[in-house]
């Protein structure tokens, strides 16, 4: 039990009292009591989110082959935790990020409508062609606006270090373990 705990704390960045509790609930199983894990992080973020961010670093990443690179500012609420090693990498992280998937927006809601209605446009096309009935054609269209967003935002993107978490649950899970709120200010990716 204590090496499972050990090893769930180094996966997690959770207190050995909540990788206990969360262990207990679920009987032993490591998956379920990571996922609660998670959660709880989670709503840690939440109530975090509110507080002002105006300290942070700013990170830079350069490809090797020298051609495409990023520069990110990443926020948090204390010069403290500005200078911590592990904010540090996560910055750092985030523009190896940006400079790999090339997301053009921060949030899924800050893409512009003209750019989703363009896209609408082809999508409406294509469907027609196959000719999808109109309430199933209505579903589809949703579901492919919804993975546009995603798919173009930095926080909904998976991670390329771990596709099994997006950007946004990386940086989550650091609010839940660093104890303080942390958001992308803003990022930009240059290519020649």
């Amino acid at each position: 039990m204590l090496e499972q705990i050990k090893n769930l704390r180094e996966r997690t960045g959770a207190g050995v009292v909540e990788v206990k509790k969360a262990l207990d609930e679920v009987g032993g199983d490591d998956q379920k009591a990571i996922e609660i894990l998670r959660k709880r992080g989670q709503e840690k973020a939440m109530k975090k989110s509110d507080r002002v961010a105006g300290e942070g670093v700013i990170a830079s990443y350069i490809h090797s082959n020298g051609r495409v690179g990023a520069v990110v500012k990443l926020l948090c609420e204390t010069d403290f935790v500005g200078r911590n090693e592990e904010f540090k990498a996560l910055a750092q992280d985030i523009a190896m990020h940006v400079t790999a998937a090339a997301p053009k927006y921060l949030k899924p809601e800050e893409v512009p409508e003209a750019l989703v209605e363009k896209e609408r446009e082809i999508w409406t096309a294509q469907l027609a062609e196959e000719k999808k009935p109109e309430d199933i054609m209505k579903t589809i269209l949703e579901g492919k606006e919804k993975k546009f967003r995603e798919e173009i935002s930095l926080l909904t993107q998976p991670f390329v270090k771990n596709p099994d978490q997006t950007v946004g649950e990386l940086i989550t899970e650091k609010i839940s373990k660093i104890g303080e709120n942390i958001q992308v200010g803003e990022f930009s990716r240059l290519e020649v």
